[in-house]
């Protein structure tokens, strides 16, 4: 599978770019350890003051992981293994020690919306569209810890909705939720990102470090013990159908096995 992650820096600026236009950018294994290796870079590089995330093709920003590598699933452990997976890179971004801003231009959807949810703000065209249909196309779950995220992000009630209705936020609800920070028309779009970032160049470093790392600290105490959760959904018969149904473009026919 063809995909890559790019990075660049520019005055204290790196930029990330999810390049793999041509699948709307969904993420292939390659790609995550890519993401992971920039992560660690980003970490250590104490020149830097802000990083962004965006898709490259201005169709989606991330349509989530590549499903044609869920057919080498075969039980419920492939599935904790990709989920610590998912998680470890969710969280790199996470704790980088810098404001990060995600550009949304498109569809953020599944691990696409869960790396827009690790960031600290959200600049989107109205074309944006945020969800993580999985109740409706594969039949697997989220970690607990995704599924904080998720919540922190929209509040409960959204977040049922998003999960178990499958149901797609558009960028002015996401606005209205306070998770979008600002929408902007394409043309605009870079403009509106500049200014954040001009913003957030001239604030306190260390404070907004410690308000961040804070936030995650609060978001994934106490988080409760899910991997017989995942688990189950990896496992199950549903899951493969889904699989199968979704390669095939397909409706799948669910068993509730």
């Amino acid at each position: 599978m063809s995909g890559q992650v790019l990075y660049t820096v520019e005055n204290g600026v790196g930029s990330v770019v999810f390049d793999r236009p041509e699948a709307r950018n969904a993420m292939t294994w390659g790609m995550y350890a890519s993401l992971g290796e920039i992560c660690d870079r980003i970490a250590e590089d104490k020149s830097l003051r802000v990083v962004t995330f965006r898709g490259a093709g201005g169709e989606a920003f991330v349509a989530g992981t590549d499903i044609e590598q869920f057919r080498e699933f075969k039980t419920g452990e492939d599935g904790l293994k990709y989920e610590t997976i998912i998680d470890t890179r969710i969280g790199q971004i996470e704790s980088l020690p810098i404001p990060t801003i995600a550009i949304v231009d498109g569809w953020a959807i599944g691990g696409g919306m869960a790396i827009a949810a690790a960031c600290d703000f959200r600049v989107a065209t109205p074309a944006a569209k945020f969800g993580i249909p999985i109740a409706r196309t594969l039949g697997n779950c989220l970690s607990m810890a995704n599924t904080a995220r998720v919540i922190a992000a929209v509040g409960v009630a959204r977040a049922k909705r998003m999960l178990m209705l499958a149901e797609v936020l558009g960028a002015e609800e996401a606005k209205a939720a306070g998770f979008v920070t600002e929408i902007a028309e394409p043309y605009v779009l870079d403009e509106r990102v500049g200014v954040m970032v001009s913003k957030l160049l001239a604030n306190a470093p260390v404070t907004m470090r410690v308000i961040k790392e804070g936030t995650r600290r609060i978001i994934n105490a106490n988080l409760p013990d899910g991997d017989d959760l995942v688990a189950e959904c990896y496992g199950s018969a549903d899951f493969k159908i889904g699989v199968e149904a979704f390669l095939a473009k397909q409706k799948p026919v669910w068993t509730g096995a």
